[in-house]
């Protein structure tokens, strides 16, 4: 039997009907873990309907919760915007029915096919295994429980139990990076290999969380958050990688590399400073400074980029600099 490592009692499962999620909703059914559910359709299929009347469904038949959000968009880079789109959805749930865990139903697959993806564009250990089993968010928990089972073991699973579910074909457009690593790599690779990786990345893992890593904030506020500069290029990407990663954000090799060259820069939507101390990340703002304030953002050798949102959020200087200095070597 395929055991889910579930402790919580509110549950969100991310839904598509497809092999993963419904495999994931039939294993929670059977371990009698309670869930509700919640599908996004983003127009772009004709199957999408099918899929959403499916877990509407499901969802009657089981006396389950179900949430579905309408969307089309329109973008050239449609996997971001739709994640954006999934995630803001998600959380909007969260907030308003109090759910403790976000279940997504990624694999074993999709694992492997993460680390491909980011081998190609020269990542370190951290960002080859960035696709974690659980994941802390401010007000809820990511839980990926299918993260070590292969796909094929999933679809033996449902086709043993004759359980409906759809085949999205879109995952045959290889001009999708991840799909073009599926079909050209990951599947033949897992289909001789499955147990030897499962070993790897297990042991990958452990030689990870081995490393003694400062990842908890020295001082957290709103969103500002001031961790100890642990003066090693490694160790402080990582830092700032896992940090950015709670907040829905993913580096780039060359967003790292600009980190570390600058020192203090803008990446995406937030600013970043590393000091001789800390580093510094909050949301980057640009807003109009009274002098006082800059003065004392300058006395205080506070970096630049964070100045504006400190000075938004009306934050006590003083306070977050004898706060600061109890920290200092």
């Amino acid at each position: 039997m395929l055991t889910l490592k579930v402790k919580t009692k509110k549950n969100l499962l991310a839904f598509s009907g497809g092999v993963d999620s419904t495999a994931l909703f039939f294993l929670l059914l059977e371990q009698n873990i309670p869930f509700d559910i919640a599908i996004v359709n983003y127009n772009t299929r004709k199957q999408s309907k099918q899929e959403v009347v499916y877990a509407l469904s499901l969802a009657l038949k089981y006396k389950k919760q179900c949430f579905i959000h309408d969307v089309q968009l329109a973008s050239s880079n449609f996997e971001y915007t739709a994640r954006q789109a999934r995630y803001e959805f998600f959380e909007e749930l969260i907030d308003e029915y109090e759910y403790e865990t976000l279940l997504t139903a990624h694999q074993l697959n999709d694992k492997l096919e993460w680390f491909f993806m980011q081998l190609s564009r020269g990542a370190g250990l951290s960002e080859l295994l960035g696709l974690n089993e659980k994941l802390e968010k401010s007000n809820y928990t990511i839980l990926r429980p299918l993260l070590n089972i292969s796909k094929s073991t999933l679809e033996t699973y449902l086709n043993e139990r004759q359980i409906k579910y759809f085949y999205d074909e879109s995952n045959e457009d290889t001009s999708f990076m991840r799909n073009y690593f599926r079909e050209e790599f990951c599947t033949k690779f897992m289909d001789k290999f499955e147990s030897g990786v499962q070993k790897s990345f297990a042991y990958l893992h452990n030689d990870l969380t081995s490393l003694d890593i400062a990842q908890t904030p020295l001082f957290k506020h709103k969103e500002l958050e001031i961790f100890k500069n642990l003066h090693d290029d490694n160790l402080n990407i990582r830092v700032i990688d896992l940090a950015l990663k709670q907040r829905g954000y993913l580096l780039s090799h060359a967003q790292r590399k600009e980190i570390l060259k600058q020192k203090e820069c803008v990446i995406g939507t937030f600013a970043i400073a590393l000091s001789y101390e800390y580093i510094y990340l909050s949301p980057y703002i640009t807003s109009t400074m009274d002098k006082p304030f800059k003065e004392l953002c300058r006395v205080y050798e506070l970096p630049k980029k964070i100045r504006a949102y400190l000075f938004k959020e009306k934050f006590n200087l003083n306070v977050l600099k004898n706060t600061m200095d109890k920290f200092k070597h």
